[in-house]
């Protein structure tokens, strides 16, 4: 599964790293990322295997201004 943060739009609330850390943190500007062990060149690209799916899910639809896409 492949993850997309658009960090322009990200506003640091945190709500996708507490509900899935294993794919989302917040780095050093305050805006999410994804975690280096999943990141594909720059933090706002990734990909996780089907496993983190339902996490990645929740995070997707839980984030208030809505800036993570999946494909």
């Amino acid at each position: 599964m492949k993850v997309n943060i658009n960090r322009e739009g990200c506003i640091g609330c945190g709500v996708c790293e507490a509900l899935c850390p294993e794919v989302f943190k917040l780095l050093e500007d305050a805006k999410s990322g994804i975690v280096e062990k999943y990141r594909k060149g720059s933090p706002s690209e990734g990909e996780v295997e089907e496993s983190l799916s339902a996490c990645v899910e929740s995070a997707k639809t839980s984030c208030p201004v809505e800036v993570i896409s999946t494909q």
